[in-house]
């Protein structure tokens, strides 16, 4: 096959889909190149469904190669190892954005694996990874509802750019990732700098327009490929004369069982519902084994038609009743309680509680030493802030084996620590590296946002002087027809069934952070005028519940904390404080116990819970880099004696030149008259030239301290 080539531009940068040449063997292959970046994406499904599957079986892995940047991996092995953040979080945009578009019931085990092969340190990678992706299963034989795109949303200077550069991501106030089809977004993920509702919605319908190109270059490119039919596959069944037996035997008892306030009672009720339904279908077919038989064999087809009228009852109860489980109205919020301080020996803590979501969230400060180390393609980075997120099985009252934080984990935890970034202070005026771990203690409903909210309070509990108080809120969206349903602070129950849910984290003054799944075209910008404004409404009052904790940062951090004082010395004498193969920080570090960093500008941050410590750390690092002051009086060491005059030392390291006709007010004939090695003289500094050569006075010295009528001036030792 020749290898086939689309292409369109993107915020004026030319994006190329080319297959036919790599991984021919995958049922899609797409080679996608930006610049010099370019991601192989791959799709592969299995032949045949495996039997007993409920589900869709989709694997997505994005994966950065370190030779695409012509980097060797730092680790022992000196090859890629576990998933990096960023390629955790990548698979689940790619995943979530795909997912949906499957025809329900195609079930055949799949996989998508964007692989990076070249890397520019200009264009990044992720937007990429999720238009091949959709590329890829568009010319397979896969079946796919797509095709769809993706592209990064940035403001710069108050003007929206599609796809920015690495560099300037970094000065846009604006940087949002998100998929969309012809008809309708179907992702966003991104931060802001407290930009209003209007901006983000602006943004959004910018980036729906940016992707029309990439739109119209994969149905070229499946149109060049042959237009591959798609596998047939079984849908699921829809027997209408059991499905309706189904709804009338379980809609009351639905009914009742969604009256339940309380999860597990509610939940428990339901899944009795279920076995009576059942047991009743099964007593109706008593006495003929075929009916029997095939009512067991068709036990998931009617626990499916079960699952149905729970989902009609729910998405009826909201949209034309007006009525949500537990009585609340669409725009309620469930009761919030908030605790700081309760972990008496953790820097900052909080327990921050909404409705039947806990989380119990501490902040720990440390010094520059803590800072988590990065390896990625745009090679080694640090980082100062991080928010970690557990998702223990007791908080839904579940058995499973503790693992390592899996992808929900680690997604949750980074939307929160996005959140909670943008009202960080400036490493100059906070110079502490700042870990937040939040532990979901209970879960019913949106429990990203409760550590959201709970990792403000903590970081304030702890004194870290953030700009502004941050709270988030889990939204939902019905729509039936002409009939439209906005749910504040949904449950769990509310996010399977809705059309979009979204989560958005911001101050009173606007967003920080978001997060969109939408399921449905047809989400206008009206629409998402009245979501996000209703959003902005609940986000107020949820601020004003965490303010009755705790409104400001404490003055002061735990006494059990670093503390942390920042010092300034000329990068030239940075060497002075190291020493030899590190021999003298090491010194200086193991006599006071404390922590030192040094910056390659001469900014010296020493800390210690221990003042006294940091204090005695400084005076060290003092005398060892103060400077010759013209003028100023001391009391040095002779350590050498020459024909011509004294060495002097005045402090560690650095000595001065007493000439001889500065050792006394007459006429001296020899230096060892006056001075002996070792011996202590009072000196005073006349001049320092620019190669930093020390001129002294022993005669100008003694003559000033004769001149201290009633002054205690300091004075040389009598000789023996």
């Amino acid at each position: 096959m020749t290898p086939i080539q689309k292409s369109a531009v993107v915020g004026g940068k030319e994006i190329t889909l080319e297959t036919g040449k790599i991984a021919k063997q995958a049922h899609g292959a797409v080679w996608v190149r930006a610049g010099d970046s370019i991601v192989l994406v791959t799709a592969v499904s299995a032949a045949e469904k495996k039997e007993g599957i409920d589900f869709f079986p989709l694997t997505v892995d994005y994966q950065e190669k370190l030779f695409a940047a012509g980097r060797v991996p730092g680790n022992y092995f000196r090859r890629e190892g576990r998933p990096t953040e960023k390629e955790t979080l990548t698979s689940r945009l790619v995943d979530r954005s795909c997912r949906p578009l499957f025809p329900e019931g195609y079930a055949n085990e799949t996989q998508i694996i964007a692989t990076v092969v070249s890397f520019d340190q200009e264009t990044d990678t992720d937007v990429l990874a999720l238009t091949g992706a959709s590329a890829a299963l568009q010319i397979s034989d896969i079946p796919f509802n797509g095709p769809i795109a993706g592209v990064r949303v940035g403001r710069l200077n108050g003007q929206f750019v599609a796809n920015p550069s690495i560099a300037q991501r970094a000065e846009c106030d604006l940087d949002v990732v998100m998929a969309a089809s012809k008809d309708a977004l179907v992702m966003v993920e991104g931060g802001a700098a407290e930009v209003s509702e209007a901006v983000m919605i602006d943004a959004l319908l910018f980036g729906h327009a940016a992707v029309k190109g990439l739109l119209e270059a994969q149905d070229a490119l499946r149109e060049a490929t042959g237009n591959k039919p798609k596998r047939a596959f079984e849908p699921p069944k829809n027997d209408l004369e059991l499905r309706a037996k189904v709804k009338a035997l379980t809609w009351e008892k639905v009914k009742e069982a969604y009256g339940r306030d309380e999860k597990h009672d509610r939940y428990g009720r339901l899944s009795e519902i279920k076995k009576e339904l059942l047991a009743a279908l099964k007593e109706e077919a008593a006495g003929d084994a075929a009916k029997l038989a095939n009512l067991v064999l068709r036990e998931k087809e009617i626990k499916g038609y079960y699952e149905d009228v729970k989902y009609e009852y729910m998405r009826r109860m909201i949209t034309d009743g007006g009525r949500r489980i537990g009585g609340r109205g669409t725009t309620d919020i469930r009761k919030i309680t908030c605790e700081v301080g309760l972990l008496p020996r953790v820097h900052g803590s909080a327990l921050f509680t909404r409705g039947e979501t806990q989380a119990l969230v501490a902040t720990t400060l440390g010094t520059a030493e803590d800072e988590q180390r990065i390896e990625m393609l745009t090679g080694m980075s640090f980082k100062k802030f991080m928010l970690h997120y557990n998702f223990p099985p007791f908080s839904v009252g579940e058995v499973k084996f503790l693992r390592s934080p899996g992808r929900r984990e680690i997604g949750h935890g980074a939307l929160a620590e996005r959140a909670l970034r943008q009202v960080m202070p400036d490493p100059d005026k906070f110079p502490y590296t700042v870990r937040v771990v939040s532990d979901i203690m209970e879960s019913n409903g949106s429990s990203s946002m409760a550590s959201v909210c709970g990792g403000c309070l903590s970081l304030m509990d702890a004194g870290v002087p953030i700009k502004k108080p941050v709270a988030g809120i889990a939204m939902g969206l019905i729509k039936e027809g002409e009939k439209i349903a906005i749910l504040s602070d949904i449950l769990g129950d509310e996010d399977h069934l809705g059309d979009m849910d979204f989560k958005v984290c911001g101050t009173a003054d606007g967003i920080t952070s978001i997060q969109m799944d939408i399921k449905i075209g047809g989400v206008t910008r009206d629409i998402l005028e009245k979501a996000l404004a209703q959003a902005a409404q609940g986000r107020a009052h949820i601020l004003g519940e965490m303010a009755k904790a705790l409104q400001t940062p404490r003055a002061s951090i735990s006494a059990y904390a670093p503390r942390i004082t920042t010092i300034k010395i000329r990068p030239e004498r940075i060497k002075d404080i190291i020493g030899p193969g590190g021999k003298t920080i090491k010194d200086i570090t193991a006599r006071t116990g404390t922590s030192i960093n040094i910056e390659d500008d001469g900014s010296v941050s020493i800390a210690s819970p221990n003042n006294e410590k940091v204090e005695a750390a400084i005076k060290m690092i003092r005398s060892l880099t103060q400077e010759a002051e013209v003028g100023k009086t001391y009391l040095g060491t002779v350590r050498k004696i020459a024909e011509f005059g004294a060495f002097v030392e005045i402090f560690p390291g650095t000595d001065g030149l007493v000439h001889i006709s500065e050792l006394a007010d007459k006429r001296v004939k020899s230096v060892s008259d006056v001075l002996s090695e070792g011996e202590e003289v009072l000196v005073k500094v006349i001049s320092v030239d620019r190669s930093g050569k020390i001129r002294l006075s022993r005669k100008e010295a003694l003559a000033d301290a004769a001149g201290k009528k009633g002054e205690a001036a300091p004075t040389e030792p009598t000789k023996s």
